[in-house]
């Protein structure tokens, strides 16, 4: 299992031919840590890690019913898939890691989003990049902000950072 014994601040250059996806990870139930992390160790399918963020635990997003709170994380990975096989990567990490997609917004083991990718801008069936309500979730929003600050939004034009310091941080704490 790889450990990430603390966080990579700058995104290394992209080398050429390479795109940087960031892919949010969360996960409320079962071991939330080792979700995390044995999807972390599996995101090598989509291509190379270059920058991890901390864990931050938080509070459900959008549930009127009383949920577990999540584990977030935010991994930059450098890839020469396209978001649509990107996407298609992370729902098999999801699923072999005990995903059961049951009802929108339930409890899960473990949630990957494409965040975003390069500046890609797509609405595919099923996947729109970057992620729709990107801007709206702090609980992605701040561990995006620590590996890719300086990155912009390719629609609205707006760091994360930025977009991170407007969010409503609470229910948002530090764990790692």
């Amino acid at each position: 299992m790889t450990h990430w014994p603390g966080i990579l601040k700058a995104v290394p250059p992209v080398p050429s031919g390479l795109i940087t996806a960031y892919v949010g990870l969360g996960s409320n139930l079962g071991d939330r840590s080792r979700n995390l992390q044995g999807a972390i160790d599996r995101l090598g399918k989509v291509g190379i890690i270059s920058a991890v963020s901390s864990v931050y635990q938080t509070k459900p997003w959008m549930v009127d019913d009383y949920q577990p709170r999540y584990l977030n994380q935010v991994a930059a990975v450098q890839t020469t898939l396209d978001a649509l096989q990107v996407v298609i990567e992370l729902l098999a990490i999801e699923s072999s890691l005990g995903r059961v997609r049951e009802k929108k917004n339930a409890s899960r083991t473990l949630d990957l989003d494409l965040l975003l990718h390069g500046d890609t801008v797509l609405e595919a069936t099923g996947v729109t990049v970057p992620h729709p309500r990107l801007h709206e979730r702090a609980f992605v929003l701040v561990p995006l902000a620590e590996i890719a600050a300086e990155v912009v939004h390719p629609i609205l034009g707006r760091t994360i950072s930025d977009l991170a310091n407007e969010s409503d941080r609470s229910g948002i704490r530090g764990i790692l």
